[in-house]
C-alpha cells in the first residue's frame, strides 16, 4: 500500500466579537458547534470536521491560522461569520494562512421566526452581512478560497463542501509526496518534461530519478515464497489465461511478473514513495516491461506515469486520494486512436500495458502477449474494457512560466464491436461536446497526450483542486466552443503572468 498519511481533518472556524456580550457568544458557540457536528456526520464529507472555539480577536485568529499551517493533520479550514466579525481582525491571520480555505455563508436557522422576530434574534444572526465583511477581507488580501452559500441541511450545499474537502485532502497528500522515476523520460518527447523544482515549490512533491538496476536488485531479492503467494493471488482475483496456468507453457512469465511486482512494491515501501514512473527505453536488467504490477499498484492508490511522465503520476496520485471510497475508478490513460464515422465519433484510449483495473467493467483477464517495443520478454498484463458512464479526462502540462491543467468531460461507452485482437486494457469514450470541438480545444490548450481518466470525480472537485493549488484549469465541456476557448486561453495567459508579479 502507498505510505500511510495522517488522519486528515478540517477545522471549523466561527467569527464573532464581544460587542453583544458573553451570552451572545455562548449562543454563537453552541450553534456553530452543532453545524460543525452536522457536517462531520455527513457521509459525503470524507474528512472529520473539527469545531474550534469562537474567534473574536485578531491575536487568537492569527494564532489559529499559524497552528493550522503547522499541523499536518489539518487539510484546510471552513470559516463562517455567525455574527458581525470586523474584518480587520482577520487580516494578519488570513495573510499568514497557507492551508486551503472554504468560506461557508450560512446561518443556524433555515426559516425566519416571523411572529417572534426581535432585535435580539437579529443581533445574534448577522451572517447575511457579517460574511460580506469577511468576503471583502479575503478579496482585499487575494486569498484563494471556495465560497459556498446556503443552509447545511441542503444536499447541494453538502455536496459542494464535500467536493472541496476531497480537493483539500488531495492537496495535503501532495505535500511531501515522494515520487521515484526509474529511468528518464522517453527520448525526444516534449510534453512529459517539466520543472521539478517548481513542482516541489507549488505542489510539495519531491521528484527524483533512480537507476533501473536499483529496482532490478530489489526484484532479484524477492523470495520464492513471495512470488508463489502473488501468483496464487492472481489466480484467485482474475481470469487467468490457460498459457499462464501452473501447467501452462508461459507460467514462468507469470512468476516473473509477480517477482517484478513484489520487488517494485518493496522498493517503493522502503523509500516511502507514493508515486513512480517507468520507461520502456530504459529497462536495465528487467526481463519484462512492468505491466500487471503497475496496474495493481495503481489500483491500490499509487500514482503512475509511463515513459517518465512524472506530472501525470503526480496528478493520478492526487486524484486517487481525492476519490477515496467513491464509486468509479481513476487511471492513467492515453488518447490512442479515433473512430471518425460522422455522427458516431469516438476516442479509443489505452496504453501499452498500464491502465488501472479500478475502471474495469468486468473481472479483468490476466494474459500474456508480444510487445513490439522495449526489447524484452513478452509482458503479462490485465485486459478489460472500461465501465460505461460519465467521466473526466485531465492532463497537466508545463508551459514554462506555469503549470496548466486541461480537463474534458466525457461519456465512456462500450466498444462498438468486440476487440479480440487488442490485447490491452482500454476505454472508449465520446468527448463533450463532440470530438471535433474537444480535440481542437485540447490541442489549442496544449493538453498532454498522457492523462488521468476518472469516473469517480467531476469538474467541481478538479476546479477546487486547481484553485487550492493556484494552478490554471481549462475545462472542455458541453458548452465549449473553440472561439470562446481561444479567448479564454489568451485572458488566462495575461492573468497568470500578472498574478506572478515581477
Amino acid at each position: 500500500m502507498p505510505p500511510s498519511q495522517p488522519v486528515r481533518e478540517v477545522w471549523f472556524l466561527t467569527g464573532s466579537q464581544h460587542l453583544y456580550g458573553e451570552e451572545t457568544l455562548r449562543q454563537v458557540a453552541g450553534q456553530s458547534r452543532r453545524i460543525a457536528g452536522q457536517l462531520s456526520a455527513e457521509a459525503q464529507i470524507p474528512l472529520r470536521v473539527v469545531w474550534k472555539p469562537v474567534l473574536s480577536d485578531a491575536t487568537a485568529i492569527r494564532r489559529l491560522c499559524l497552528d493550522a499551517n503547522a499541523d499536518d493533520t489539518c487539510a484546510g479550514l471552513i470559516a463562517w461569520m455567525h455574527t458581525f466579525s470586523p474584518a480587520k481582525m482577520w487580516v494578519t491571520g488570513l495573510d499568514a494562512l497557507r492551508k486551503p480555505l472554504l468560506h461557508l455563508h450560512t446561518q443556524a436557522h433555515r426559516e425566519l421566526p416571523w411572529s417572534t422576530l426581535d432585535m435580539d434574534f437579529m443581533n445574534l444572526n448577522q451572517a447575511a452581512h457579517g460574511d460580506r465583511e469577511f468576503g471583502y477581507a479575503q478579496t482585499r488580501l487575494g486569498v484563494a478560497r471556495k465560497t459556498v452559500a446556503g443552509h447545511v441541511s441542503d444536499p447541494a450545499v453538502v455536496r459542494r463542501i464535500a467536493a472541496w474537502t476531497r480537493a483539500a485532502a488531495g492537496r495535503a497528500d501532495l505535500d511531501g509526496l515522494r515520487l521515484a522515476r526509474f529511468g528518464d523520460t522517453m527520448r525526444d518527447v516534449a510534453v512529459t518534461e517539466g520543472d521539478k523544482v517548481e513542482a516541489e515549490r507549488r505542489f510539495g512533491v519531491s521528484v527524483n530519478t533512480y537507476g533501473v538496476n536499483d529496482l532490478v536488485a530489489a526484484v532479484r531479492a524477492v523470495p520464492e515464497e513471495a512470488v508463489g503467494a502473488l501468483v496464487e493471488e492472481y489466480r484467485d482475483t482474475y481470469r487467468l489465461a490457460p498459457a499462464l496456468a501452473p501447467d501452462g507453457a508461459r507460467h514462468e512469465a507469470l512468476r516473473e511478473a509477480a517477482r517484478i511486482e513484489a520487488g517494485l512494491r518493496a522498493f517503493l515501501d522502503e523509500g516511502g514513495f507514493g508515486a513512480f514512473t517507468t520507461t520502456f527505453e530504459d529497462l536495465g536488467g528487467l526481463r519484462q516491461l512492468p505491466g500487471i504490477s503497475v496496474q495493481r499498484l495503481m489500483a491500490e492508490g499509487y500514482g503512475f506515469g509511463a515513459e517518465g511522465d512524472w506530472k501525470t503520476s503526480v496528478l493520478l496520485r492526487a486524484l486517487k486520494t481525492m476519490a477515496g471510497d467513491l464509486p468509479g475508478g481513476t487511471t492513467f490513460m492515453e488518447d490512442y486512436t479515433y473512430h471518425l464515422v460522422p455522427g458516431e465519433e469516438l476516442i479509443l484510449g489505452a496504453h501499452m500495458l498500464e491502465v488501472c483495473p479500478s475502471v474495469a467493467a468486468t473481472t479483468p483477464s490476466c494474459e500474456i502477449h508480444p510487445l513490439g517495443i522495449g526489447g524484452r520478454e513478452d509482458p503479462v498484463r490485465l485486459v478489460f474494457d472500461a465501465a460505461a458512464g460519465p467521466a473526466v479526462v485531465i492532463g497537466m502540462n508545463d508551459l514554462g512560466d506555469r503549470f496548466r491543467l486541461v480537463a474534458n468531460e466525457i461519456d465512456v461507452v462500450p466498444p462498438s464491436e468486440p476487440l479480440p485482437a487488442l490485447p490491452v486494457a482500454r476505454a472508449v469514450w465520446r468527448p463533450r461536446p463532440d470530438l471535433r470541438t474537444s480535440t481542437e480545444s485540447w490541442l489549442m490548450a496544449g493538453g498532454p497526450h498522457h492523462t488521468v481518466l476518472t469516473s469517480a470525480l467531476g469538474i467541481e472537485e478538479l476546479d477546487d483542486l486547481a484553485e487550492i493549488l493556484r494552478t490554471e484549469l481549462v475545462v472542455v465541456d458541453a458548452d465549449t466552443t473553440p472561439r470562446a476557448l481561444r479567448r479564454e486561453l489568451r485572458w488566462n495567459q495575461a492573468y497568470h503572468r500578472l498574478a506572478q508579479g515581477l
